[in-house]
């Protein structure tokens, strides 16, 4: 069996096609498409023993640049594939449905509605999601279509930790709650950690931090995510690299006043001015604001300590609300390879029985440990991979679907054999 898992940002695309071979998961095939929407956007395509194809192309949305990639995977010099038709499925990461959609789901109509209804909660997610997965249906129409929905991990935090302190009819009439998200990360962070370390994770107490372009800290107690930093968004929690993280509501309406600006400007402020880039101004490329923090750049320091204080401070209360802590985990394109962020943010939570290896940290090259062997809690750097979650969810569920279709089968024609007198 062959399957496509989709990963549509809200300015890239990150595509996989894995093969099932002996229960195993193989990589056939690994692509991206960065910068979308720009003058020029970057086309990656990896295949197994070929060298790395890397160009520059016109991308002017999602569905252009979607197109273009996979057209490599049946190209007839490197494409893997020799037509579309030998995929047998296709897998998507999607975001945001509220309690409509929360797991793994065949699309359908009522589905692709739900995503559009509840884009507003995702607004750098949702509507990339749904470009992918309409480009996917024209391409490979009659292929089954998967959603893996990214708050699934989340679904049974405790009432006390997702409701607001609003007036409960908002809970009821409309959803509004705490969902958390970077769940198909914190599955696979956990599970690789468990298989590294040679632990029981469902026996410790685990603070996650997903550090990309987004970021989430999740608390896992014993096998459950009792909390987590995204909230009805991903706008909540951590400073991101456009979005603002918490802050005072009342703020929203302040600046809506002063600045005369409408619900959607403000929803733009919110989701694509703020962050490390807003506060630093130099760029939503945390490596750059680094660089520019390293040259002395007063707001771009002001940037990185800001991002740093925050997770530190979710560190602290999320070891308190788990009445203590286990093990430490880091992830994501910063989480796995800015060790300035790592160095700050465990700074000073020795207490906790968190000691970072400075040299270990600053060496580390891909996963591995970075705290030392005296500290009582493992600070662990993991290389997530969303995509092979997504493919394993996917393949078991369109396994189950075609096992329950053979059944299905199986007994209408025993009831017909009995009905001809068989």
């Amino acid at each position: 069996m062959r399957i496509l898992v989709l990963n549509s940002g809200g300015t890239s695309i990150k595509y996989q096609l894995f093969g099932f071979r002996g229960g195993e998961l193989v990589t056939v095939a690994k692509g991206a498409v960065e910068s979308i929407g720009q003058p020029h956007s970057l086309l990656k395509f990896d295949v197994p023993k070929q060298a790395p194809l890397r160009k520059e192309i016109e991308a002017k949305d999602h569905a252009g640049g979607l197109e273009q990639a996979l057209r490599l995977l049946v190209d007839p010099e490197i494409g893997p594939l020799s037509s579309y038709s030998e995929i047998d499925a296709v897998g998507h990461r999607v975001v945001q449905a509220g309690e409509k959609f929360r797991g793994t789901f065949l699309i359908d109509d009522a589905l692709l509605m739900a995503l559009r209804e509840h884009s507003e909660l995702a607004p750098l997610h949702n509507p990339p999601n749904i470009r992918g997965i309409e480009a996917c249906r024209r391409l490979m129409p009659g292929v089954p279509q998967v959603a893996v929905f990214d708050n699934a991990f989340h679904k049974d935090l405790p009432d006390y930790a997702y409701i607001y302190a609003l007036p409960y009819e908002y809970y009821e009439k409309y959803g509004v709650r705490r969902y958390g998200f970077h769940g198909i990360s914190f599955k696979y962070m956990t599970e690789r950690a468990a298989e590294l370390l040679k632990v029981d994770v469902s026996q410790k107490r685990i603070i996650s931090l997903m550090l990309g372009s987004g970021t989430t800290i999740n608390a896992l107690a014993y096998g459950h995510s009792v909390d987590v930093s995204t909230g009805l968004s991903p706008t909540e929690g951590l400073v991101q690299s456009t979005r603002c993280g918490d802050l005072d509501p009342f703020i929203i309406t302040h600046i809506m006043r002063k600045e005369g600006l409408s619900l959607e400007e403000m929803d733009e402020v919110l989701s694509k001015r703020s962050g490390w880039l807003g506060i630093s101004g130099v760029s939503n490329d945390l490596r750059l604001v680094e660089e520019a923090a390293e040259e002395g750049n007063p707001q771009a320091k002001l940037a990185l300590r800001a991002f740093t204080y925050r997770a530190k401070k979710y560190i602290g209360a999320y070891a308190a609300a788990m009445g203590g802590l286990d093990l430490v985990l880091f992830a994501g394109g910063v989480g796995e390879n800015s060790s300035v962020v790592r160095a700050e943010i465990c700074r000073g939570l020795e207490f906790l029985g968190i000691e970072l290896d400075e040299e270990r940290n600053a060496q580390l090259k891909g996963e591995g440990l970075v705290s030392r062997p005296e500290g009582s809690v493992p600070v662990l750097v993991v290389d997530t991979n969303e995509e092979a979650v997504i493919a394993q969810e996917t393949y078991a569920l369109v396994t189950v679907k075609s096992m329950l279709e053979l059944k299905c089968v199986d007994q209408s024609s025993r009831v017909l054999n009995l009905e001809s007198g068989g």
